[in-house]
């Protein structure tokens, strides 16, 4: 039977995993997503260990999320056009076997050079599962007020896993070897990405079937709106890769390394609640407002890491910081589905995957570098930077957030007192 949605219910995540057929992509998704977060911190990990540089560590880790943001969309654009299941089984594949090479190179002391380009394809083959399910929820919820209640939970669902992942990526790394974090991140990408692309009966139409005569297929990097977000996304991706590096090195100079995942656990555990208490409220401000209103503390809190000299007053700021994080990703991709049509669902969303693979990557390779010349200090120097560039992109750039025609109507539609169907 159909579930309804009407304007006088106020959707939750109760009756949004009530949704017919959620579980059956939502838990392998889940499963597929979480070794994202293991990647750039496994990688620098092993490579700190074994060259005992971190911005040489930062440097591979950068080339991968390098090659992840410019591989993203094309990977989003091919699903789009093929379906998710062709483009995801060749892609665990790869994967899986460009970590597994990283890992052999580092271990056996090869040249950064041989590291580089190991990276190159380990980047551009990570799945992209985390907008293949956001594609998924809006093929099932489009155009019913469930949809921002889904963008929040995709948020708690990826800051969960930048709880666990990095977490337990260190435990592996400083508890067992220097390498179990990337071959345990292997090894979840290719029995989690398989189990997902398994998962036919809820992918979204693609090809021909996903375009209507009345929204043709374009790409959504043409979008102007779409562009502004890839900034602000860039911004945070330069919060996440600024905070992997700058812990790392700040608890290695405290001589208490074990104490990096537990702050970076922190940081995401705050981006998590945000997101819960995201979907939970029922907003009267617009998404655009609260954008830059949210960002506008990302950036304000962002700045006070520098001055952390404790890991009591660093937990504290990260905490802070992650709080803010989720507002901006989750209206970032509530913006996004205003702006694009169908039939590029996924690569806009890829689009501002990439965009945060890509802030971290440059931001790991600056705080490294900051971190072995200057300190950890000055490590954090670089998410201050990277969210005020992007909040002033957002203030000068905002009028180009505004949703498409088809978009307003829809919205407008939702006023009324009609049931929507949601499956």
């Amino acid at each position: 039977m159909a579930s309804t949605v009407t304007s006088d219910t106020r959707p939750g995540y109760g009756q949004l995993l009530r949704t017919p057929g959620a579980l059956s992509f939502l838990l392998p998704g889940f499963a597929a997503r979480q070794p994202f977060a293991m990647l750039t911190i496994g990688i620098v990990l092993l490579v700190q260990h074994t060259t005992g540089s971190f911005g040489s560590a930062g440097a591979v880790a950068a080339v991968t999320g390098v090659s992840m943001a410019l591989f993203a969309p094309q990977s989003g654009k091919l699903a789009d056009r093929f379906g998710q299941r062709a483009v995801l089984v060749p892609g665990v594949l790869v994967h899986t076997a460009s970590v597994s090479l990283l890992v052999v190179l580092a271990l056996g002391g090869a040249p950064l050079w041989a590291l580089f380009l190991a990276a190159v394809p380990a980047g551009a083959s990570v799945p992209q599962v985390g907008p293949m399910v956001r594609a998924r929820w809006a093929a099932k919820l489009d155009g019913t007020p469930l949809m921002p209640t889904a963008a929040a939970f995709e948020s708690v669902t990826d800051e969960f896993t930048f709880v666990v992942g990095p977490v337990l990526a260190t435990a592996l790394c400083t508890g067992i070897h220097p390498a179990a974090g990337l071959i345990t991140e292997a090894a979840l990408t290719l029995v989690g990405g398989l189990f997902f692309a398994a998962q036919r009966a809820t992918q979204p139409a693609y090809g021909h079937a996903a375009a209507t005569s009345a929204e043709p297929h374009r790409s959504a990097l043409s979008v102007p709106g779409v562009r502004v977000l890839i900034v602000a996304f860039l911004g945070i991706g330069s919060v996440f890769g600024g905070m992997q590096v700058s812990l790392t090195a700040f608890t290695e100079e405290i001589g208490n390394p074990g104490a990096n995942g537990l702050l970076y656990g922190i940081f995401a555990a705050g981006n998590m609640l945000a997101g819960i208490a995201m979907g939970a409220v029922a907003w009267k401000t617009g998404p655009r407002r609260r954008l830059i209103l949210g960002y506008a503390g990302l950036t304000a809190a962002a700045s006070l890491l520098w001055t952390a000299h404790s890991v009591l007053l660093l937990g504290a700021l990260g905490l802070v910081v992650g709080l803010f994080i989720a507002p901006a990703l989750i209206t970032g991709y509530t913006i996004v589905e205003t702006l694009i049509p169908a039939s590029a669902r996924t690569e806009a969303f890829t689009w501002l995957t990439g965009a945060v693979a890509l802030g971290q990557a440059a931001a790991v390779t600056v705080a490294g570098r900051l971190a072995d010349t200057q300190g950890s200090g000055s490590g954090f120097l670089v998410p201050m930077a990277g969210t005020a560039l992007a909040l002033t992109t957002l203030l000068a750039l905002r009028s180009r957030l505004k949703p498409r025609e088809s978009s307003r109507v829809a919205a407008r539609g939702i006023g009324h007192r009609v049931p929507v169907a949601v499956d």
